[in-house]
């Protein structure tokens, strides 16, 4: 495998301290907003969604502004710095409303680096390399999404469960991952806007193609049946899992995310991605009846080591797919539209799971989440038994 470019690996550190420091936090939040501010499920789940489908509908415009102008550094940046400065903000709520507006500005810069930077990434490799490129992005993220609950465990053991000071600590490893980018990210010469600029009329939207928009599809019944790991966290806790543990639930599923999407990322470029794809589907659909059904701290674990599973081997997977299926000119555009359409679908799906974690208890939202993720599979069967799955899945 050919070795993959510098600016590649420094946008991996860049993930990797920046989920550092968001998954400090996110390890705590829902403990944080259920225990210590008094909120629902519901609310937690709304909370969750909103702050997700923000980010993607920014994410929309940042990828259309980011192919008019023909830059992507420069939005990252910006996304990158507006995240770390929100941090403080979680520190200082005192109702879970603060602790709404602190997410939503937190995944407003999430959504205006996000779109320009996974194009980015596709700018900077060729084809042949994009499954390892986007699989090391997800793997060095995934490092820094298992140490930062790592970190809030032994933060909260050493400032005796002080949550607010862990919080505060959040914002270094955020500020280090706004350097690095600066430093040491380089992008390629400017390109050359497109001739038609993305537009969001329909004309706009038919030049993405129709190979495109099979992948959102698919990307949109996975992300329904992929709710929030916040419930993961809340059904860690309810089978008895203790307040300052709770982080460990993200510790689990991340080390197997960070362990496989790289591997298999470069696997896809050499075997091709539908069939990674459909074991990502059955891998959740175990992850959700284990999480839903197996007893005890043990039961847990096992399923979230599957929802890893499953994330290793669809998150990367599309990210590429996405880069291979857009137009050069709008491929920005194209991520953006992707975690729009995305981010919509993930609203709802949380609204949905803390529903039926509130009303059926949390047996109805994980055997509601296998269901939808067995539709997908079943979709996917049956687009490659019609050959268009494998023109849309190489």
């Amino acid at each position: 495998m050919a070795k993959l470019p510098r600016s590649i690996v420094a946008l991996g550190f860049v993930s990797l301290f920046m989920d550092v420091s968001s998954e400090m936090i996110h390890g705590l939040l829902p403990v944080f907003v259920v225990g210590t501010l008094g909120a629902s499920a519901v609310v937690l789940g709304l909370i969750e969604g909103l702050g997700e489908a923000t980010a993607s509908v920014v994410k929309l415009f940042s990828g259309l502004w980011s192919d008019r102008v023909g830059r992507r550094k420069p939005l990252a940046v910006a996304g990158y710095a507006l995240s770390a400065l929100t941090k403080p903000l979680f520190a200082l709520a005192g109702v879970p409303g603060v602790v709404l507006a602190a997410r939503v500005a937190d995944r407003v810069g999430k959504g205006i680096r996000g779109a320009p930077r996974d194009a980015l990434v596709a700018d900077l490799v060729p084809e042949a390399q994009r499954g390892a490129a986007y699989g090391l992005r997800q793997s060095m993220d995934t490092v820094g999404a298992f140490i930062g609950p790592l970190a809030a465990i032994a933060l909260m053991a050493v400032f005796a469960g002080n949550v607010r000071l862990v919080f505060w600590l959040a914002i270094i490893p955020a500020l280090v991952a706004v350097a690095v980018l600066v430093v040491f990210v380089r992008e390629p010469e400017a390109r050359t806007p497109a001739t038609a600029p993305p537009s969001l009329t329909r004309a706009g939207m038919a030049a993405l193609g129709r190979r495109f928009w099979l992948v959102v599809g698919i990307g949109a019944v996975l992300t329904l049946a992929r709710f929030s790991e916040a419930f993961l966290i809340l059904r860690a806790s309810e089978a008895g899992l203790a307040l300052a543990l709770a982080p460990g639930v993200l510790v689990v599923m991340n080390v197997v995310y960070a362990l496989a999407a790289w591997p298999l990322g470069a696997l896809s470029d050499r075997i091709g991605r539908r069939g990674l794809l459909l074991t990502g589907f059955g891998a959740l659909i175990a992850a959700d009846l284990v999480l839903g059904f197996a007893p005890g701290l043990a039961g847990v674990a096992a399923g979230v080591a599957l929802w890893g599973l499953h994330m290793a081997l669809t998150q990367g997977l599309l990210a590429a797919e996405i880069a291979a299926a857009a137009p050069t000119p709008l491929r920005a555009t194209a991520f953006g539209v992707f975690n729009l359409v995305t981010g919509m679908v993930l609203l709802a799906a949380n609204a949905l799971a803390g529903g039926l974690w509130a009303w059926l208890g949390a047996g109805a939202t994980f055997t509601a989440g296998a269901g939808f993720a067995a539709i997908g599979l079943f979709g996917l069967l049956v687009l490659g038994r019609k050959r268009a799955a494998r023109k849309v899945l190489p």
